[in-house]
């Protein structure tokens, strides 16, 4: 008795925004799997009506991910062909797909990827930042301590950092990112390839005065320049820059603001000290 041969799991890249930016290949995959795994079905569904696709959905998303993997890795068992999409962009990037794509990689399934449009990489090509290394971190914590912390572990990167930001937590961030790297070049985009598509350049306290007062909408994708040669070293990169945001902006006194960036940025008080009395001589 012949085994039955397992389907595949497609991993479709779908548009960030423009419905036009979907390659022919998706389009067809989309149209002959038997199942396309939807983070928002609600939003794929806009897709497929869009170019008269009737493939059957179902929901694949963070809070039934465990459940509903081992459903489709069962359809996919049984020779059924699944496509996974998520809500934008390419699936298994701050997504549930990691999850799904496990499984079937654990269980010896094929897994083929339909390569497309993603939010970093596409806001990276019109950064103006290099591109020649980079690092994405997806979303940072959503609390300041952690999320400064992280930053702080982040300090010595020199290459570009790519981050992913709500908007409501967007001007806490960049405050952060402020405090704890210094005041560097940042690209801030949002709504790409959509009507209200936007990129705003600048240093981080250019780019927090330009969206002051702002409501914005959807996800950000924020791109920060590396850290200087010598923070790689073993440098904290603009100390100077946030020992001048302590003293000027937020008024704390020299001593208080030698110990807060003492504790903030883990450099010895001695230093910092000294850099904060070099600055009153300028």
């Amino acid at each position: 008795m012949n085994q039955k041969i397992a389907g595949t799991l497609y991993i479709v890249s779908t548009p960030i925004g423009n419905l036009e930016d979907i390659t022919l290949r998706a389009l067809h995959i989309l149209r002959d799997v038997q199942i396309i795994a939807a983070e928002d079905t609600r939003h794929t569904q806009k897709i497929l009506q869009h170019y008269n696709i009737s493939t059957a959905q179902t929901s694949y998303h963070d809070h039934n991910k465990e459940e509903k993997a081992e459903i489709l890795i069962s359809r996919l068992k049984e020779g059924r062909d699944i496509a996974l999409v998520s809500d934008a962009g390419t699936p298994g990037i701050s997504d549930p797909g990691y999850y799904l794509i496990n499984r079937a990689i654990e269980e010896g399934i094929k897994v083929t990827p339909v390569p497309g449009p993603t939010a970093s990489i596409a806001a990276l090509s019109i950064s103006g930042l290099p591109t020649d290394a980079f690092v994405f971190e997806g979303f940072l914590p959503a609390k300041r301590t952690a999320r400064q912390k992280k930053l702080r572990e982040l300090s010595t990167e020199r290459r570009t950092l790519i981050l992913f930001e709500a908007p409501y937590r967007l001007a806490s961030t960049l405050r952060d990112i402020a405090e704890v790297l210094g005041n560097r070049k940042i690209v801030l985009t949002r709504e790409l390839t959509k009507i209200f598509e936007e990129v705003i350049r600048g240093r981080v306290s250019e780019v927090i005065a330009k969206i002051e007062g702002r409501r914005l909408k959807g996800e950000m994708t924020l791109l920060l320049e590396g850290a200087p040669e010598e923070a790689a070293a073993g440098e904290v990169p603009d100390l100077h820059e946030y020992l001048k945001v302590l003293i000027e902006e937020k008024g704390l006194s020299l001593k208080d603001a030698v110990s807060k960036a003492s504790k903030d940025l883990d450099i010895p008080r001695k230093r910092v000290y000294k850099e904060a009395l070099s600055m009153q001589k300028l």
